[in-house]
């Protein structure tokens, strides 16, 4: 599992970013204001991971802080919930955004992003509501 990577940033895409690290360099998608916070290319950079693996593909997924990794992975954790959706919620609120939505149970901030509809919305709220807790809102 590859949990964090530190090296120089490559290259900036519209959805993630290359790190070279010692010579190989590591294709991360990022929501889009963890993208902004590396900078421009040739900088060192840090960025905390998340490896999703499946059948057909491995894929790394890269965040500002460990915090917003927690969220990321938290909501993968939602049934129907995938790492491209999450990484869409990322980037549409951020992460005291989206839990304040949890938290509070509001579901139109929630579907205000593209993908999420009214029923994944309630759905995320019925399942992280207590994992989130109105200790993360700020």
């Amino acid at each position: 599992m590859i949990s964090s990577l530190r090296g120089k940033l490559d290259a900036l895409t519209a959805d993630g970013a290359v790190i070279d690290v010692g010579g190989v360099g590591f294709r991360v998608s990022m929501p889009t204001g963890a993208l902004t916070a590396l900078g421009t290319p040739g900088k060192d950079v840090k960025v905390f991971t998340h490896m999703h693996v499946r059948e057909d593909n491995i894929a790394l997924y890269g965040f500002a802080s460990s915090e917003e990794l927690w969220l990321f992975e938290t909501l993968i954790g939602v049934t129907g919930l995938g790492p491209k959706l999450a990484l869409a919620i990322l980037s549409s609120l951020n992460p005291e955004q989206v839990t304040a939505a949890i938290a509070t149970g509001n579901a139109d901030m929630l579907d205000m992003v593209p993908g999420i509809g009214k029923k994944v919305a309630s759905r995320i709220i019925l399942e992280l509501k207590d994992k989130i807790g109105a200790g993360w809102v700020a």
